[in-house]
């Protein structure tokens, strides 16, 4: 799918997505080194859940006012509600969405004013959520399965059919890597993943400044 480059926005925005273990937040980092805001979409939408009152009542009234205890979203309890339940999970990604997208849209508006000449929103289920049609351009990082099982497994300290399970809710790699401008392989050399980001860094200020 070919998206077009807002050519009014100063700045690109550009998404970066990757299946569990691919090491997404890593990239991220690198990217931050050379002065590139990342917006992540899966923290933000912890903190909307919390204080994004539209949002928090489209959950009560969904799944039921006792999944927010004293103000505070009890996921525990929100997780078993939706738990296995694809039609439930997908009643809380329509709710949590659409209020991401909108907080995205504030805060590339905010970038504008840093004249940075692109900014990153990292989000796992980009793709799944249909977001990545709203951006200019797509990065996916890859890993080998075996890779991105080990990681998983030693960051999280869950089993290795728990991990595949996860995996399972998110799009092949090779389905994404279609849709992709860019592809990043993670592999566990650090070097060459910073020679990748350089590469694209440069590429996207490039494309920012309209030499394409």
């Amino acid at each position: 799918m070919k998206r077009k480059i807002q050519t009014l926005a100063r700045v690109l925005k550009v998404g970066i997505t990757g299946g569990i273990g691919s090491g997404k937040s890593t990239v991220c980092r690198l990217f931050q080194e050379l002065g590139i805001p990342v917006y992540n979409a899966d923290d933000r939408a912890k903190y909307l859940m919390q204080h994004e009152h539209y949002l928090i009542d489209g959950i009560k009234k969904n799944f039921g006012e006792e999944v927010y205890e004293n103000g505070q979203l009890n996921r525990t309890l929100l997780a078993s509600k939706v738990f296995h339940d694809k039609e439930k999970v997908s009643l809380l990604n329509s709710l949590v969405h659409p209020a991401v997208f909108r907080d995205t849209e504030r805060w590339v508006e905010e970038q504008q004013a840093t004249h940075v000449p692109y900014a990153l929103k990292e989000a796992a289920l980009l793709m799944e959520a249909g977001s990545f049609k709203y951006l200019d351009k797509l990065i996916v990082v890859t890993a080998p399965l075996n890779l991105r099982l080990q990681r998983v497994i030693e960051r999280d300290q869950v089993s290795a059919a728990e991990v595949m399970n996860r995996m399972k809710n998110q799009w092949p790699e090779e389905e994404k890597i279609k849709l992709a401008d860019f592809v990043i392989v993670n592999d566990g050399e650090k070097e060459d993943l910073r020679i990748q980001v350089q590469k694209i860094h440069e590429q996207l200020v490039e494309l920012s400044a309209g030499k394409q």
